[in-house]
């Protein structure tokens, strides 16, 4: 660990001086590229330059401690602020040993979230509605930028599927572990009889992939087009600015039709292709190595039942964890800090005891 401490100073340290040479200053792609640099390891070097502090001084407290020629107060003060600096210097060392650990690529990008209504019906559909607008408002106190790609609405204002993007430094690495079915056990609005009804909404997390990091073929596209539809199936608009397009050799299928032009409704739709593309590629790699999923908390498989919202007894538990919260009107709202941040807790002690 102290080779790799050594070097990521070396490495701040390098940039900085760079950052500071006059001749930086004319490349701006250089200047951005370094200041993204330091950027990531900012916070890092800052607890590196801290332990190093922390180990200095309990150094020169022990040749006081160890000095014949000082008194025993001094020693005693001594070994007092060492008893408090190797509490801090073992805080240091195990907040860098997860700093060190292997970062996800993907976790500083931009992502693709697609939520679908499972079983229940319209109360399903009315569940995913609530789910986007969590993950609006959560994205929302972030500071990132939420919009809409696609949609299909049912009359009563819920969503069969909803499809956006959330663009902001980080968004994939917190939200990546919201993928999976999440259930709501409440009673629905069109139930006259006061029954608890189970239903489900699917959550997908995407990375999104840049045209770089994916050559997609013309050839390998068949585009339609076809008119928008909203809400009990009126007509949008009568000319044909939707947009499907078919990816012959996987034969996914991607639509948008929110947009009025059907460039941007295409464009839309080949930025959802590509993430869907970049995920079948990672989960076949991970196959190949033998780790269909990176951890039992960090990407869950679609399918998997991950979270529980129980309306009665005002309790949201995940069961990957086996842990519950109250208050699910203020998560509903966007306070989903304390979940993601327990999730991401358990995922970080999952791969350090690895």
């Amino acid at each position: 660990m102290q080779d790799q401490l050594k070097a990521i100073k070396k490495e701040y340290e390098e940039i900085s001086t760079q950052l500071n040479n006059p001749e930086t200053f004319s490349d701006a792609q250089k200047m951005a590229r370094l200041g993204k640099r330091q950027a990531e390891i900012s916070e890092i070097h800052e607890k590196i330059v801290g332990l190093e502090k922390v180990e200095k001084n309990m150094a020169e407290n022990a040749k006081i401690i160890n000095s014949k020629e000082e008194e025993g107060e001094f020693k005693q003060m001594a070994m007092d602020e060492n008893i408090k600096l190797s509490s801090e210097k073992e805080r240091l060392e195990k907040e860098l040993e997860k700093e060190l650990l292997p970062k996800d690529p993907n976790d500083d990008k931009n992502i693709i979230m697609e939520i679908r209504a499972g079983a229940g019906g319209d109360e399903s559909a009315l569940f995913s509605a609530e789910l986007f607008r969590m993950y609006s408002k959560y994205a929302e106190k972030n500071g990132w930028h939420t919009a809409v790609l696609n949609s299909n609405q049912i009359g009563i204002g819920g969503f069969k599927e909803v499809i956006f993007e959330i663009n902001g430094r980080g968004a994939y690495g917190k939200m990546k572990y919201e993928s999976g079915v999440h259930r709501v056990q409440r009673v629905p609005e069109t139930e006259k009889n006061g029954r608890v009804h189970t239903s489900t909404s699917t959550v997908a997390v995407l990375p999104e992939a840049e045209e770089v990091e994916l050559k997609i073929e013309e050839k390998d596209l068949r585009i339609d087009t076809f008119c928008s539809s909203g809400p009990g199936g009126q007509s949008v608009n009568t000319t044909k600015s939707a947009v499907r397009i078919t990816h012959i050799p996987t034969n996914l299928i991607v639509s948008c039709q929110d947009e009025k032009s059907q460039l941007k409704n295409k464009d839309k739709a080949m930025k959802v292709l590509r993430s869907r593309l970049l995920q079948l590629e990672e989960e076949k790699r991970a196959k190949e190595l033998g780790d269909t999923r990176k951890s039992q908390i960090g990407t869950g498989d679609r399918s998997e039942k991950i979270r529980t919202y129980n309306y009665p007894q005002d309790r949201i538990t995940d069961h990957r964890i086996k842990q519950s919260w109250s208050n699910i009107p203020g998560i509903l709202s966007g306070n989903l800090d304390e979940i993601i941040n327990t999730l991401k807790e358990e995922d970080t002690k999952i791969k350090l005891a690895k």
